[in-house]
């Protein structure tokens, strides 16, 4: 159920045995919780997508962090026992389901930051790859698309993500050769915006967070960061001149908002402005 204007959406009265869920002032953590690799069922994914409807509903969420639960694997990816055992027209279901609940994530118009604690291999990295910043721990494990290894192709946005972030050649390269590599590497091409050292998952994770609170309010105007997100993720994928349209209607939305007036009169007063993400 949902209170008025859908305003904190009761996530309580939802499954979150594989997709753990909580509120931290502003930022929704959402952690996949299957060891010990957390790989992704269609019920992980089920829940993922009713998770990113939540964040998504919840005026009182600005920003949406990802993780993994432990300190080896962010997601190694869809569970291969699963898809052994279930039919052709399943998986094919199945991946459609988890295209959807990506794009779902990747054009929510509020910032989604991956936290990479562990290995973020296969379609682990494909959920990744969906979200707008990726910050990753040190030397805590690799990352890759294997799937050419199995005698598939990454299925779930892989080789079109990766290939918008790192280029044509150098995308069809690393897929073709399933290479796996480091996060230093990922962050050489472009994949990792940032890497953390940390003595452990839990200080990791603490270290995300903070990073995470200068996106949100009163700091930033994070309507305007979310509206930011949501020009550039659609704007990348449509004409020029219609992309210049979108931009120009979500500023006219940011023009009409409190941020926008806070921020003005901030600036013209010599103060710090106290945004309230509305």
């Amino acid at each position: 159920m949902a209170e008025t204007q859908g305003q904190h959406f009761e996530i309580t009265q939802m499954k979150r045995n594989l997709v753990q869920y909580r509120i931290d002032a502003g930022v929704a953590l959402l952690t996949l919780n299957d060891p010990p690799a957390n790989t992704y069922t269609y019920e992980m994914m089920q829940e993922l997508d009713r998770s990113i409807l939540a964040a998504r509903m919840d005026d009182s969420v600005e920003v949406i962090v990802i993780t993994g639960n432990g300190e080896k694997f962010f997601s190694a990816g869809a569970n291969i026992n699963m898809l052994a055992d279930v039919t052709p027209t399943f998986k094919y279901f199945f991946c459609l389901h988890a295209n959807e609940t990506l794009s779902r994530l990747e054009q929510t118009p509020k910032l989604v930051i991956a936290a990479i604690n562990g290995h973020c291999v296969g379609g682990g990295l494909e959920i990744a790859l969906a979200a707008d910043i990726r910050v990753a721990r040190r030397a805590a494990g690799k990352m890759g698309l294997p799937e050419v290894s199995l005698g598939v192709l990454p299925g779930t946005g892989g080789t079109q993500r990766l290939t918008r972030i790192v280029g044509k050649s150098r995308a069809i390269e690393l897929m073709a050769l399933g290479e796996l590599f480091d996060f230093e590497r990922g962050h050489e091409l472009g994949i990792i915006n940032q890497i953390y050292e940390a003595e452990s998952g839990e200080t990791f994770l603490q270290g995300v967070l903070d990073y995470t609170r200068q996106f949100t309010s009163p700091k930033k105007a994070a309507h305007a960061v979310g509206l930011i997100k949501r020009s550039v993720q659609t704007g990348a994928e449509i004409p020029f001149e219609s992309a210049l349209a979108l931009e120009r209607e979500l500023q006219q939305q940011l023009f009409q908002s409190e941020d926008a007036k806070e921020g003005l009169d901030a600036y013209v007063n010599k103060r710090e402005p106290k945004f309230k993400g509305k």
